[in-house]
């Protein structure tokens, strides 16, 4: 998790950090967790950032850090010292996105009185972190190939090719995939963008970091706020480990937010996390009711007993939703033991 969020506002939606923001306030060493989903992503992370012209395409469900893994990146080049620029595709109306991507000439539509130029050019030799890629309207998809392609942009209403030098990151929640199926998103685009593939784990499967990130978030948002530190109790951190996380980190954060806020003492308790439920029946409830949802497969020849358990366990942790400690409930195991078979079966590699 970043330290600090060092961001300069500029119009529709667009972020430009400036090229004198610290680095370190954004590296990945300040990443939180050591599952071996996140560890991984950060590897990742840290390897394609020594080639800093290769195109990255950040696939993860909202709130899994997404941005901040694209700020990792930019900081760990060596144009960390360039901006970063960051725009959400579908935050911005179709006939201004070609403008803010590409730019435009004095002319170039009706209320264009002025030269103006594109973000791609503004980067510089930085980054431009494209978010929810998936969004991008058809009638710009070619034209962002063929920038993607041929390192070169043309501004709205212009003659004149200009050279660009900065890497692209695209970022999607989505199945970029199945959209080219449906036809919703350029085959040769996607192949484009995907070039360099770095996946997100959902918080729910990373663990002990559930446990790290909710400490993290009461340090820091006490230390903000001026406020004295308060502790996450043992009973607050079953209760986190027991939610499901569809936010993931982004609602894991608003949740510690309001039970520093609801608490009047030197510590959050289970009483001051209010957490919303999809259902109004309880995970643990919901979850031990439902159908098994696989079979032990045993074939003719035999099989181990380490076979079988493996199976049982895998069988358990989808059962609750990659859930540690209410898979060890419904197997009527301690958690550190669920861990345990998890690491000697790789289940979660």
């Amino acid at each position: 998790m970043s330290r600090s969020d060092v961001a300069l506002e500029t119009p529709v939606q667009a972020r430009t950090e400036a090229p004198e923001a610290r680095p370190a306030a954004f590296g990945f060493q300040n990443v939180v967790g050591q599952s071996p989903s996140i560890r991984r992503a950060v590897a990742l992370g840290v390897k394609v950032a020594e080639h800093p012209t290769t195109t990255v395409l950040i696939h993860g469900a909202t709130g899994t850090g997404k941005e901040l893994v694209a700020r990792g990146i930019h900081y760990a080049s060596t144009n960390a010292g360039e901006p970063f620029v960051a725009i959400n595709c579908s935050a911005i109306p179709e006939n201004l996105l070609e403008s803010e991507l590409f730019g435009h000439e004095k002319g170039a539509f009706t209320d264009a009185h002025t030269q103006k130029r594109g973000l791609l050019e503004l980067a510089g030799r930085g980054t431009v972190f494209l978010d929810e890629i998936s969004e991008l309207p058809p009638n710009l998809q070619p034209k962002l190939l063929r920038v993607l392609e041929e390192k070169r942009v043309r501004r709205l209403g212009g003659l004149e090719e200009r050279e660009i030098a900065c890497r692209v990151i695209a970022a999607t929640n989505r199945d970029l995939a199945q959209a080219v199926a449906e036809g919703h998103f350029r085959e040769d685009l996607f192949y484009r963008l995907n070039v360099f593939r770095i996946e997100l784990p959902h918080l729910r499967s990373r663990g002990d970091d559930i446990d790290n990130l909710a400490r993290y978030f009461a340090e820091t948002i006490c230390r903000e706020q001026g406020l004295p530190p308060k502790h996450l109790t043992v009973e607050a951190l079953v209760v986190l480990r027991e939610h499901g996380w569809p936010g993931n980190i982004r609602e894991l954060k608003n949740a510690i937010e309001r039970a520093i806020i609801l608490s009047d003492k030197d510590r959050i308790e289970p009483a001051h996390i209010m957490i919303q439920q999809r259902s109004s029946v309880p995970a643990a409830v919901a979850a031990e009711s439902r159908q098994v949802a696989g079979t032990i497969r045993i074939p003719s020849q035999g099989i181990t007993l380490d076979e079988v358990e493996r199976q049982l366990i895998a069988v358990t942790l989808q059962l609750a939703d990659n859930n540690q400690t209410l898979a060890a409930r419904m197997l009527g195991i301690s958690r550190p033991t669920v861990i345990r078979k998890i690491r000697k079966y790789r289940l979660q590699e």
